[in-house]
């Protein structure tokens, strides 16, 4: 009888030292943060955010989850002086322990969150895995929450002084029709052009939106021997050569594949409806989580890629947006249906702002340098990212390629000329090289061993 008592107080003394489930360890992995990035894209899809607007949502929260990061670890800088008007983030509460990789991530969360219009599925989201958390040890989940709400707070400050409340009131666009050289609406909803004003909002990383103003375009002539008629003509041409090789023609691939538009009005009949995919940005930021996982990059490095290709990638559009509503060059469009061919359609639907540069162009140029200069040179990989779009793969050798590519899409799609994508590929790389140049993410073990 004595060693069955004896038998049981060991049982209960050897349950008693097992850790409590509510003290668990809390892992968050470079996935949880790969998954929140999607929830915020398949919103913003929802939504209909433009694509400059879709750049500042990409950008301010993964600013906010680096931040965090750069924090806590010695391979990493903050952001104060070197992006613009940033404060140091608040410092974590030394008495409590700190998860910080859940901080980074509700900070992602709750900033996202304050950025798009449909709280509700990014609530949901962010609750099922607060659940999940909260299970494994309640303690940390809330001391690392709360801190996390706390960046995102204090980066929510410094979003909302980037000049963008105010530029919701601002005047709409005004199309001069007396003007041929200059932008109208276009077919099928002739909609107004959107984000006239995104040249004034603060930048995160370069000096001002004119810092790199491109070249301008060619002289505007409808004169068959000018250079400007001779790149319209150029579009006419490709848009009914391949137009005529159907579905089957590599070009039509290429321009579908990055046609990357948010809204694309459809009309049949008397109805009228819309389809709706992500945006360019999007699109590239699809392509950093193909990279992260191909390199199997570990949770900080993960949102210090998203970090850095995002703000090259805003701050690509706001340099982009400065020269497309300063030089207000006519799509070719509305110029081949005027003068050439009145029964005329790009393969893509022409996206209703000014045409010079190619937003695609500049973005993927800046994208792509600043990519390269995180996972190399000749970075080959697998693009999936429309295939929930109905697209197939492509396959590309390095991302200059696919900044290529995407850049020369565009007037296989109809809707550019051949300098707008050219001047525009230059314009973001070179903003794309100033931006890693700049921005001093990395910490330099070299120079903190010789210390």
């Amino acid at each position: 009888m004595n060693k069955i008592v004896f038998f049981l107080l060991m049982i209960i003394i050897i349950a008693s030292c097992k850790p409590s489930q509510k003290d668990e360890p809390i892992v968050v992995t470079p996935e949880d943060f790969h998954g929140s990035i999607d929830q915020v894209t398949e919103i913003m899809i929802h939504d209909i955010f433009s694509p400059p607007v879709a750049s500042r949502i990409f950008a301010y929260p993964n600013v906010a989850a680096y931040e965090i990061i750069a924090m806590k670890s010695d391979d990493y800088n903050s952001l104060v002086d070197q992006v613009h008007e940033l404060t140091p983030i608040p410092k974590p509460d030394t008495t409590q322990t700190i998860q910080y990789e859940l901080s980074a991530l509700v900070a992602h969360m709750e900033l996202s969150k304050r950025l798009i219009f449909s709280e509700d599925r990014m609530e949901a989201y962010r609750d099922s895995l607060y659940n999940i958390y909260e299970e494994k040890n309640p303690l940390l989940f809330k001391a690392s929450k709360d801190y996390g709400l706390k960046v995102a707070d204090h980066i929510g400050k410094w979003m909302n002084t980037d000049n963008y409340p105010q530029t919701r009131t601002m005047s709409k666009f005004t199309v001069n029709v007396d003007d041929p050289t200059r932008w109208q609406p276009t077919p099928p909803s002739y909609a107004e052009g959107i984000e006239p004003h995104w040249s004034e909002i603060r930048p995160f990383a370069i000096d001002s939106a004119q810092q790199f103003k491109p070249a301008p375009p060619p002289k505007f002539s409808m004169d068959e021997g000018s250079d400007f008629y001779k790149e319209l003509k150029e579009v006419y041409d490709i848009g009914n050569e391949i137009t005529e090789e159907g579905d089957s023609s590599e070009k039509i691939q290429m321009a579908q594949f990055w046609d990357c538009n948010p809204y694309v009005s459809v009309t049949r009949g008397h109805l009228m409806f819309a389809t709706k995919k992500i945006t360019p940005g999007a699109h590239w930021i699809g392509i950093t989580k193909i990279a992260a996982r191909m390199t199997d990059s570990d949770f900080d490095k993960t949102v210090y890629a998203y970090t850095k290709a995002s703000i090259a990638m805003a701050d690509a559009f706001i340099s982009c947006w400065d020269e497309k509503y300063r030089s207000n060059l006519i799509r070719p469009e509305t110029l081949i249906n005027q003068h050439i061919d009145d029964n005329w359609q790009p393969v893509l639907q022409t996206p209703p702002f000014p045409e010079y540069t190619s937003g695609h162009s500049v973005v993927s140029g800046a994208a792509s340098v600043t990519l390269t200069e995180i996972f190399g040179d000749d970075f080959a990989f697998v693009d999936d990212t429309e295939v929930p779009y109905g697209i197939p793969i492509r396959s590309f050798k390095s991302f200059r390629q696919a900044a290529d590519e995407a850049a020369i899409s565009r007037m296989y799609g109809g809707i550019h000329y051949r300098s707008a994508i050219e001047v525009g590929v230059k314009q973001g790389r070179d903003l794309g090289s100033f931006v890693i140049n700049k921005l001093k993410m990395k910490a330099d073990k070299s120079v903190a061993a010789t210390n």
